[in-house]
């Protein structure tokens, strides 16, 4: 008996020491993984992850700020409809298959065995996205020149698709039917697409909506988050919203499927009311947000002042004539860049008034009416000592299509050339006929064949549909009626009415500007060299021109 008495015992100890917290729910969710229908999904949402925004992101230049916008938008869109759509039929599984009284009569919780069923659905949705987000950070990290991952708006997507797998089960589980999960990832994405048509300005409620990561309607903008840091303020409201929406769901459906009046209950109405509350606050904080002078939304209640300090870098240079510095982001373009500005660097350095260096720097954004935004050249402090430095924008800082590295080279030279230019023959008081000669065939000789920027590149984006002068195409990045085109004069600036010094063409100050173009290269130099003080004084006549 002594001996009898252990060896019956072992089995229900043994029995006890497997009933360990979360052994079975683990298992259970094991099950879930292995038949869950979200799995099944993940190619066709790998085929439309490609379609849609893997190569257009790919396109863009190889900067972080560029690609995470791109990724966070292009991979909520692409996710919402069949994350949602999985969701909601898995939530409907029970009632189809009409094991609602069956499952009823077990020991596990209801409520408890909704969640498995919903985390095994999110944790297939977040696999696929992760693998998205490595192949575009993984080539993205090969290719960048500067600067490291943005992990704010990768966040901001994986949030997102655990609220919407929250929504889509939810849905399921109330609404239990065949059609329930066509109808509502369908509606989910058109919801969701159609938010950002309410966003006016920069102050609106809908920047919660998690496909925004800034200013709306301003297109890509290859300047933002490069000359001063990501600011995470909109991100954290939209992190906000979706966590409390994920909560407030996930508790309610909870509160509703729980037995008795117990802690479950209590507990289950907790969460699913801090839920509201942290969803209502993120709307709140949206509504107080504002365009930050370097192109970002900051809301006041988030935003941290130590990100409004420029970013610290050393630039990359080309040492031609007038040296050409870039941001080190922009490493890629700058050969191009000064290939296409050597041709007037040529004509004009070591004359008076030509620049003795060329910086890109960064630019300044004002909201203006409804969605338009105006993107200028940021201005030195007074006195700072750098008049013989030239800043200049490139056409990607400006916001609107991406552009191929000989495009924006080109761009950059059209909107570059004539303020260099004008700052050696003009004098700010006044164009003669012997300026505009000697502006024109300069011009032309430096292969501009018109004028298509301007000294300090300026621009106002707004509404889709207006296309402006030299834009490209319509939609994002167009300005809005009646603003200044692009490359329009600030003013105040040293070249400002540089467009006053084209020729006309068919006057004798054009046909002047031919000679004075025809002419070698070291015979219009020596000459400027000679009669340069007295062109800027407007004491040079037409004839005086060889």
């Amino acid at each position: 008996m002594s001996v009898a008495v252990p060896e019956a015992r072992k089995p229900a100890a043994r029995l006890r020491s497997d009933r360990r917290p979360g052994a079975s729910a683990g298992r259970l969710l094991r099950l879930e993984l292995r038949h869950n229908a979200m799995m099944w999904l993940l190619p066709v949402v790998a085929v439309l992850f490609w379609l849609t925004t893997y190569r257009k992101t790919m396109a863009m230049a190889p900067m972080w700020n560029l690609r995470a916008a791109s990724l966070q938008s292009g991979a909520v869109i692409d996710f919402i409809t069949p994350v949602v759509g999985a969701a909601a039929w898995m939530g409907t599984r029970e009632a189809r298959r009409r094991t609602t009284d069956l499952v009823a009569t077990v020991a596990r919780p209801p409520w408890s065995r909704l969640l498995v069923t919903w985390a095994a659905t999110t944790c297939w949705a977040l696999a696929g996205y992760l693998g998205c987000l490595a192949v575009v950070y993984g080539v993205t990290a090969r290719q960048a020149s500067w600067g490291g991952p943005l992990w704010w708006p990768v966040a901001v997507a994986a949030c997102a698709l655990v609220a919407f797998s929250a929504l889509g089960f939810a849905a399921g589980v109330l609404i239990p039917g065949r059609f329930t999960a066509p109808v509502v990832g369908i509606a989910s994405f058109f919801v969701l697409a159609l938010s950002t048509e309410l966003i006016i300005g920069a102050t609106s409620y809908w920047y919660v909506s998690p496909v925004v990561t800034g200013p709306w309607d301003a297109g890509p903008d290859a300047g933002v988050a490069t000359f001063y840091p990501y600011l995470p303020d909109l991100s954290i409201a939209q992190l906000m919203f979706l966590s409390g929406l994920t909560l407030a769901v996930l508790g309610a459906l909870a509160l509703g499927r729980a037995s008795g009046a117990g802690r479950v209950r209590i507990a289950a109405a907790s969460v699913a009311v801090a839920g509201l509350l942290a969803a209502g606050t993120a709307v709140r904080l949206a509504g107080t947000s504002r365009l930050d002078p370097h192109g970002m939304i900051a809301i006041p209640a988030l935003h941290d002042a130590a990100n409004d300090r420029p970013i610290l870098y050393t630039p990359v240079c080309r040492e031609t004539a007038i040296p050409i510095c870039l941001n080190p982001a922009y490493a890629r373009y700058l050969p191009a860049v000064a290939t296409a500005l050597r041709p007037v660097i040529d004509e004009v350095a070591g004359l008076p008034g030509a620049p003795g260096r060329i910086i890109e720097v960064g630019a300044t954004y004002q909201q203006g009416s409804g969605n338009s935004v105006a993107i200028s050249l940021t201005q030195p402090p007074r006195g700072s000592g750098q008049a013989s430095v030239m800043r200049i924008l490139l056409p990607d800082q400006l916001g609107g299509p991406t552009l191929t590295t000989s495009q924006l080279a080109a761009q950059a030279a059209s909107s570059t050339a004539p303020e260099i230019l004008a700052r050696v023959v003009g004098n700010g008081s006044g164009v003669t006929p012997a300026q505009q000669a000697v502006w024109t065939g300069l011009l032309f000789a430096a292969g501009q064949k018109a004028v298509v920027g301007g000294p300090t590149p300026e621009r106002v984006i707004g509404p889709p549909g207006i296309v402006s002068p030299g834009s490209g195409s319509p939609g994002r990045g167009s300005r809005a009626a009646g603003s200044p085109g692009p490359g329009s004069p600030a003013a105040g600036s040293p070249a400002a009415g540089y467009q006053e010094l084209l020729a006309p063409k068919g006057s004798q100050a054009f046909a002047v500007a031919l000679r004075f173009r025809a002419l070698p290269a070291a015979v219009r130099y020596r000459w400027l060299m000679t009669h340069l003080p007295a062109l800027r004084a407007g004491q040079i006549t037409l004839a005086q021109i060889p």
